[in-house]
């Protein structure tokens, strides 16, 4: 008779193959994070390596720059290190044996995707810190955060699976393979939190370097109304793809920016833009308490941040790329369509605000205004397609220099008017909208990649009819897109208002200290007076004004002065000093050119289209 051997349990396996690091904090003067790293069965040469960069940021930021003291042992002998390139190592290892790794970190880049650590807070993308063991990204991986040498009052936050934590979050954490972990940011250190339900799902609010001035009710009653809103036009009255969710804002002297993942977003915003408790003295005319008074520009532009990443949680991390299926960390991950990613993305994150009653048609219209005059603004729209400058993210529009507006479009601004333009016409045309357009693609891929034909047949199938030439001259081409012809159509008027002066000239400038020049936009007046990115605009001199005066000589510090000065004289000479150098720069002036501005023409009809 044969005794069966017990089964382990599934936990137990997963709990021996699991991945497993610890992080603590080392020095929070010098900015270290300490790291350990525990492979259970290496691989006999053992391929480890730190990524290159993070999905939703697409350019190579080489984060293995800030690792340091790496170390490698089995059994408690150390074990040879090789460096096979920049971000890679390898190990020549027992198979049977556990393999360890000790490293640093230095985390001092206080923006959404790297780490950072001081003795007011910690955050870091995994990305940053956990190496990945090449041959075994499909195994669980644990991570330990140690609260040693911390603050009492330091707390963590992320959306991992918490396995053994204490109330302050510390503890360890799981991730399905090495894609979640690196998609799960973690915030450590004194933080506000409140919890709120969205169509049934929890979500959790945290925000790091607030004053005890901010109003975190109002935050998080607007942030639920944002998701309700997305939800519900993904999915109706279903359940949205996650069954948690964790938004983390730091509150900075000036900062904004934000990164999306599957169930969290990492969120930066400059500390005035947060909304304010009311006081006495904060009161409407009428003596009620403004508690519902309009937002303020800045806490706008943080709601339509907030909506923005949010949207991206179906838009991106779900469905995305048919490039990104799986995500190589080793070098750039190309794809055309990031227009419709993150443009159409871009569409909706302000119409959501208008749906979800946080701003009026008249704040919504400002808003599109400011997008549409920022297309047509910008030279590059006739040099690349959008479909193009997705291509080129890598290289054109997350380096951005001074000849960027003259090369390249934006695939946020110009793909958000891509959108736009979709939705008009098949509104106009009466046969569906690109809400349902949106459902029906994430019903069509499952909620998973998707290529650009994918689109094309959803809109030949909703729309009843082809819009192959529409992608091809708005996706493909660099013509102006019909934005003024199609707005008209659902009760918007088109005013048309002098340009301001930068724009007259073809000039982006720098008044905080001085006129300074940063950018020179193809074919406009400062391009061909021979002004160039850098130069210091000391001055301008001016033919006399009448017969038998002088000639003037003016020292300038704004525009608006050049202006004023310059009279109705068609001809001027900037004084500027480059690399020292003094030149003069004959500018003769241009004709008046215009600038657009959207208002409400016919109410029911805008109406019709921004309530959805």
């Amino acid at each position: 008779m044969t005794t069966a051997r017990p089964r382990r349990s599934r936990r137990a396996s997963a709990e021996s193959q699991a991945v497993r690091y610890r992080v603590s904090v080392l020095d929070t003067n010098a900015h270290l994070f300490a790291v350990s790293m525990e492979l259970p069965r290496p691989l006999s040469r053992q391929v480890l390596s730190l990524p290159v960069w993070i999905p939703g940021s697409y350019l190579v930021r080489e984060f293995s720059q800030h690792l340091q003291h790496l170390s490698a042992s089995q059994d408690g002998r150390a074990v040879a290190l090789t460096q096979l390139d920049k971000h890679r190592w390898q190990v020549r290892a027992d198979p049977e044996q556990a393999l360890v790794l000790h490293y640093e970190v230095y985390a001092f880049d206080a923006s959404v995707r790297t780490a950072f650590l001081d003795s007011t807070r910690g955050f870091f993308n995994p990305t940053s810190l956990c190496l990945r063991a090449e041959g075994h990204e499909s195994a669980p991986h644990d991570i330990e955060l140690g609260a040693e040498r911390l603050p009492t009052d330091w707390q963590v936050a992320t959306a991992l699976t918490p396995l053994r934590t204490d109330d302050t979050g510390f503890g360890g954490y799981r991730a399905a393979d090495y894609d979640e972990l690196a998609d799960s940011p973690f915030e450590l250190g004194p933080f506000w939190s409140a919890d709120f339900e969205a169509c049934g799902v929890p979500h959790r609010f945290v925000v790091s370097g607030a004053g005890g001035w901010f109003d975190g009710e109002r935050l998080v009653e607007d942030t639920r109304r944002i998701c309700e809103e997305q939800i519900r036009l993904w999915h109706g009255d279903g359940h949205p793809p996650f069954d948690r969710y964790l938004f983390m804002l730091h509150a900075s002297g000036d900062g904004y920016g934000g990164l999306e993942h599957r169930q969290s977003t990492a969120l930066i915003c400059a500390r005035t833009d947060l909304p304010a408790l009311v006081t006495e003295s904060s009161t409407t005319a009428n003596g009620a308490a403004a508690t519902n008074a309009r937002p303020s520009e800045g806490y706008t532009t943080l709601l339509g941040l907030i909506s923005h990443e949010y949207f991206h949680t179906w838009n991106v991390k779900r469905l995305r790329p048919a490039e990104f299926h799986r995500y190589d960390y080793d070098q750039e991950n190309y794809t055309e369509l990031l227009w419709f990613f993150e443009g159409f993305t871009s569409y909706y994150d302000d119409l959501v605000l208008r749906r979800a009653g946080l701003i009026d048609d008249a704040n919504y219209l400002r808003l599109l205004t400011k997008t549409l005059n920022q297309v047509l603004q910008t030279p590059g729209r006739h040099v690349q397609s959008v479909a193009q400058a997705s291509y080129d993210a890598w290289v054109k529009y997350y380096r951005m220099g001074e000849n960027t507006a003259n090369a390249t479009v934006s695939y946020y601004t110009k793909g958000s008017l891509v959108a736009l333009c979709l939705d008009l016409s098949l509104r106009a045309e009466g046969h569906t909208n690109l809400d349902e357009v949106m459902r029906a693609l994430w019903q069509r891929t499952g909620g998973g990649p998707m290529r650009e034909t994918d689109l094309a047949q959803v809109l030949k199938r909703l729309g009843r009819r082809s819009f192959t030439d529409e992608l091809a001259r708005w996706v493909h081409g660099t013509e102006d897109l019909p934005v003024p012809e199609l707005l008209q159509k659902h009760g918007i008027q088109i005013h048309h208002d002098p340009a301001p002066l930068a724009q007259l000239l073809g000039l982006r400038v720098d008044e905080t200290q001085g006129l300074l020049v940063k950018q020179v936009l193809r074919g406009g007046a400062g391009e061909a007076a021979g002004l160039a990115a850098g130069d210091e605009w000391l001055g301008i001199e001016l033919p006399a004004a009448r017969r038998g005066a002088s000639p003037e000589a003016w020292r300038v510090r704004k525009l608006d002065e050049v202006r004023q000065l310059r009279g109705r004289r068609q001809r001027v000479i900037a004084l500027v000093s480059r690399d020292r150098r003094l030149l003069r720069c004959p500018i003769e002036w241009p004709a008046p050119s215009q600038t657009l501005r959207l208002s409400v023409g016919d109410a029911p009809r805008l109406t019709a289209w921004l309530s959805g």
